[in-house]
């Protein structure tokens, strides 16, 4: 039977195995995926917890890891059109993608470029389309300031390079070992931590105009009265401080629209999505563990 990377149960590392599970079938409105690379986000992680994010159900165990995937159609299920075995696609599984297959909504995934690698697309359904939405939310003009709090990430990673695609100034901070890369991003780096509002004062001395939220609680916090209008605050990792600053949630749109055109955008060379690491799938525990640990800069993608 195919293999996938599983939780039995909410907890901690000891409750993850790798596990044969049936080949998925696919429902009305659904296709099945040969999974060619999935990519590995903190949220992983945080769902093994217990942690869900809004609307998002229960898991039923065991559950599969993962919720970013590419590869090609292996079925087709009753009800789509437009779309045939063997063609490459990507999007977001509707139980996980650290697996030999996956089961994707065919309203919600998108055809890969040719010249985009599985690798690159699965990075690109929840890190990429998740900075794209955020960056359009914000809808800062050329010339504006945006400040990326933990720009390191796969989230940071692309905003940034969206950003300065439309003209905006990038600012980040992330852990001092990452200077170098944030810095490749064309983003001015600032160390977070004590002090750090008057760090970027020091680059910003009239403030930012943007802040895109990626790690909240006491770091949003600090970094929050550098903002000149607190409605540009929007956060992909503490939606109730964000409020509680004047700020909001970045809204998702979770179309295929948005992963066509970020799909784009690598294919045009805007976007790197910066895979730094890639692990086959019977190493899916080393690859969550470098996410788990903060010690990932950029994606880490799994190979099946």
């Amino acid at each position: 039977m195919p293999k996938a990377y599983v939780y039995r149960e909410y907890g901690g590392p000891e409750v993850e195995e790798f596990a044969d599970l049936p080949k998925p079938t696919a429902g009305p409105g659904q296709v099945v995926v040969r999974v060619k690379a999935a990519g590995v986000n903190p949220a992983d992680w945080k769902r093994r917890t217990g942690w869900r994010g809004p609307g998002v159900n229960p898991d039923h165990f065991p559950a599969v890891f993962g919720n970013e995937v590419a590869g090609v159609i292996a079925e087709i299920g009753p009800g789509v059109t437009g779309l045939k075995p063997g063609e490459a696609v990507f999007g977001s599984p509707l139980k996980g993608g650290y697996a030999e297959y996956a089961v994707l909504p065919a309203s919600g995934l998108a055809r890969k470029p040719d010249v985009v690698s599985f690798e690159d697309a699965a990075t690109l359904p929840v890190a990429a389309a998740t900075a794209y939405d955020g960056v359009r939310q914000l809808g800062l003009p050329r010339g504006g300031t945006l400040l990326i709090t933990g720009i390191g990430g796969g989230v940071g990673t692309a905003a940034a390079q969206i950003a300065r695609h439309a003209g905006v100034r990038v600012i980040g901070t992330a852990d001092p070992a990452k200077r170098g890369f944030v810095e490749s991003l064309g983003a001015a780096y600032v160390e977070p931590g004590p002090g750090v509002a008057e760090r970027v004062r020091a680059v910003a001395p009239e403030g930012v105009d943007g802040i895109y939220d990626l790690v909240g609680g006491d770091a949003l916090r600090q970094v929050a009265p550098v903002l000149k209008d607190h409605s540009k605050l929007i956060s992909a990792g503490d939606q109730t401080t964000a409020r509680d600053l004047g700020g909001k949630p970045v809204a998702r749109a979770r179309t295929k629209e948005v992963l066509g055109a970020v799909a784009d955008m690598v294919a045009d060379g805007v976007l790197d999505p910066h895979v730094t690491a890639t692990y086959p799938l019977d190493q899916a525990d080393r690859a969550l563990r470098e996410v788990e640990n903060g010690h990932a800069q950029g994606k880490i993608v799994i190979t099946a």
